[in-house]
């Protein structure tokens, strides 16, 4: 059985995350990933329309999923679900 997540399960636990609003170090341990992993993936979704970076009143940013990401997200979750996979 192989442990390792996919590309896809990455991305949906990212965009779960970030339904509330959160900085990068909730994404980073909350979807417990690498830094590495998560400027890859952040700039993806950023460059995509999935997650919008919002600054906050003392000047640093959080992330929010999109409308879009939002139904990227239900539509990952569908498939997981057809598939026989057990969606967080």
């Amino acid at each position: 059985m192989n442990l390792r997540r996919s590309y896809i399960e990455i991305i949906a636990e990212m965009l779960r995350v970030s339904e509330k609003g959160v900085n990068k170090t909730e994404i980073l341990y909350s979807a417990n990933m690498s830094h590495y992993q998560l400027q890859k993936y952040l700039s993806s979704l950023l460059a995509h329309g999935f997650i919008d970076r919002l600054t906050t009143e003392n000047s640093h940013f959080n992330y929010r999923v999109t409308e879009r990401g939002s139904k990227l997200l239900k539509s990952i979750d569908n498939i997981l679900e057809a598939l026989g996979f057990e969606s967080k």
